[in-house]
């Protein structure tokens, strides 16, 4: 029963909460270990939370979950675990987590208890919502990054990041959307309610919007933000940004694999690899040009 309540909380999904780090990084905090350690108890709480969040959906689509092809699987779908055994996790783990958060920061506290409210509603009505279910997904990962703000008390972290964050979060679930539509096909509407509002043309044009405004908006913040140098030495990192994206969209419209963001982060190597050597020449860029 230990190993399917775990299973439930999706521990492969919690890769989206290291957003939270972005803050400490673009700050330039990244070496001061009590910033450090305080983004990476946020991360652990916001690991909780989101798991909660996964276990409480869980148990609102339980039967919907039962009718398709790959969620039929999940321990609750199949009967690994007990509805009652989930329902007192859910509520048991809150209750520990949110004071925790707010110990550690208030605001912190305050962004947590935020994202669980804005999930809930997501799980019992906002999904329903065509268009809106995937903004509450981007509203998810931009509170995942402003999270990491009151943990470092930042200083210098630069709006344009949030613009970006939320662009591409928004790629990520029209992409997730226009995969369920595939997969699913005729039995689409008897899964999510919001899928029938959704057709390929649609999402299509939409995903080519949030790509070119993602890209612009990057390419934006890598010569206008503040904090950075002032050679604009940041414009180096837009090559692998483009490589990225490019990747993600190969993947959702050939490969079909849009569906679950978190096996494309742990599962496609260009994508690891470009991600990390992202990463590096940033912290070249913030910490070793300067």
């Amino acid at each position: 029963m230990l190993a399917g309540l775990i299973k439930t909380m999706r521990p492969r999904q919690w890769v989206k909460n290291i957003f939270v780090f972005a803050p400490l990084v673009f700050d330039v905090k990244l070496f001061n270990l009590r910033y450090l350690a305080q983004t990476v108890a946020g991360f652990v709480l916001l690991c909780l939370i989101s798991g909660t969040v996964y276990i409480i959906n869980d148990l609102v689509d339980i039967e919907k979950d039962r009718q398709h092809p790959k969620k039929r699987k999940r321990p609750l779908a199949s009967g690994q675990v007990g509805a009652s055994a989930v329902t007192v996790a859910a509520i048991l783990i809150p209750l520990v987590a949110l004071p925790a958060g707010f110990l550690l920061a208030p605001g912190f506290g305050a962004i947590l208890t935020g994202y669980l409210l804005l999930q809930i509603a997501y799980s019992f009505w906002l999904k329903n919502v065509v268009i809106i279910d995937v903004m509450v997904i981007a509203a998810g990962f931009l509170l995942r990054v402003a999270a990491g703000v009151p943990l470092v008390d930042a200083e210098r972290f630069s709006p344009w990041l949030y613009v970006c964050m939320t662009l591409l979060a928004l790629l990520i679930g029209f992409g997730k959307r226009r995969q369920e539509l595939v997969l699913l096909k005729e039995n689409a509407n008897a899964h999510r309610a919001s899928l029938q509002e959704y057709n390929l043309s649609l999402l299509d044009h939409i995903i080519s919007i949030v790509t070119a405004s993602t890209l612009v908006a990057y390419a934006f913040y890598t010569f206008s933000a503040p904090n950075l140098p002032s050679n604009y030495t940041m414009m180096l990192t837009i090559p692998f940004v483009l490589y990225g994206i490019f990747r993600l969209l190969y993947l959702i419209h050939v490969k079909e694999m849009g569906g679950a963001p978190e096996e494309i982060a742990l599962s496609d190597r260009p994508l690891q690899v470009t991600f990390l050597l992202w990463g590096l020449s940033v912290v070249v860029v913030v910490y070793v040009l300067p």
